[in-house]
């Protein structure tokens, strides 16, 4: 039995870092280049990457049971994926080999500072169908995390939270933008069932459709939203969680900062790593905190994960009683 198994996108990520003076950023925050110039590279880096392999690697370093389920392509790109999966203990037994897909491609070209602009290319992994997942192996799992689902692989959302929900599963959930963008009617019987719901302040604005900056109208419609417990990310302003009776509230520690990419991945499954090593919101939120920082004072979604037993620093918490 797998203490979780986590779908999502499994990526080569190859990342830029640009040397000043060789882009403009605009206003309305464009990066731009001339055209038929010559961009002069700082650093470049190729790794592993994409939401569902990069969290299944936190809960194995956190010393839990993990497999990955998801599809890479028959490429040296899927064989580094899956050398990197196993390198840091993650059970490849529920992820296929494409044979006439390659495997998803992100590059990440950064600028000075903490800014950065994605280029995906879909792979593989963002073709992952019900037939493609072996439903009667997976269904003794304790939990299920399903990090953002892309292209024909988001058809499958509905019906891993359904079948999590029916054999006993429990669920974590961090959508992307196509779960996002379902109709209300679809969508929100869906988050119902859902045990801890992951979401950025953006995110939850949009989910909530209220005026950006409005936080305590955001934070009512999150909170009907779910049974379950809902964490919400405000980026250096730290982190919030709600559980139907109590309002919790994380600080950010002072850090530099190197790649921002896999930030999110990172927090939220080391928040869930440390619910589940000591039932405790404010340890998991600390956590979570914790790996986030890690993770971006290197480049690479990987290079900067905690491992356990790892000291995780001063995370300050409080708690209120709901309020709103």
């Amino acid at each position: 039995m797998f203490d979780i198994i986590t779908f999502g996108s499994a990526t080569s990520d190859i990342f830029l870092r640009m040397k000043k003076g060789g882009y403009q950023i605009v206003p309305q925050n464009v990066l731009c280049f001339p055209l038929g110039a010559k961009i002069i590279l700082d650093e470049t880096l190729v790794a592993s990457g994409g939401g569902g392999t990069n969290t299944a690697c936190v809960f194995a370093l956190q010393g839990l049971k993990t497999a990955y389920c998801g599809k890479v392509g028959n490429d040296k790109q899927g064989l580094a994926v899956l050398d990197d999966l196993k390198k840091n203990k993650v059970k490849t037994n529920f992820c296929l080999t494409d044979k006439n897909r390659a495997t998803a491609l992100s590059v990440i070209l950064s600028v000075v500072g903490d800014e950065r602009t994605v280029l995906i290319q879909r792979g593989a992994c963002h073709f992952m169908g019900e037939a493609d997942i072996p439903w009667k192996k997976i269904k003794k799992a304790k939990w299920f995390y399903i990090a953002p689902l892309i292209g024909e692989s988001a058809a499958i959302f509905e019906k891993l939270v359904t079948f999590a929900k029916v054999n006993g599963i429990k669920v974590a959930v961090n959508p992307g933008d196509t779960q996002l963008k379902m109709a209300p009617e679809k969508l929100l019987p869906i988050l119902k069932q859902v045990d801890i719901l992951f979401l950025n302040m953006e995110e939850a604005t949009l989910l909530a459709n209220t005026a950006p900056g409005d936080e305590r109208s955001v934070l009512l419609a999150v909170r009907k939203m779910t049974n379950g417990l809902a964490v919400i990310t405000k980026g250096k302003e730290g982190s919030l969680a709600l559980d139907g009776e109590n309002l919790y509230e994380a600080s950010i520690m002072p850090s530099k900062v190197v790649e921002k990419t896999g930030a999110g991945d990172a927090f939220c499954s080391g928040f869930l790593s440390g619910l589940l090593q000591k039932n405790n919101i404010e340890y998991a939120m600390q956590m979570g905190t914790a790996n986030a920082m890690s993770c971006i004072q290197q480049v690479g979604a990987k290079n900067g994960l905690l491992r356990k037993g790892e000291q995780i620093g001063e995370v300050v918490v409080a708690k209120f009683k709901i309020f709103l």
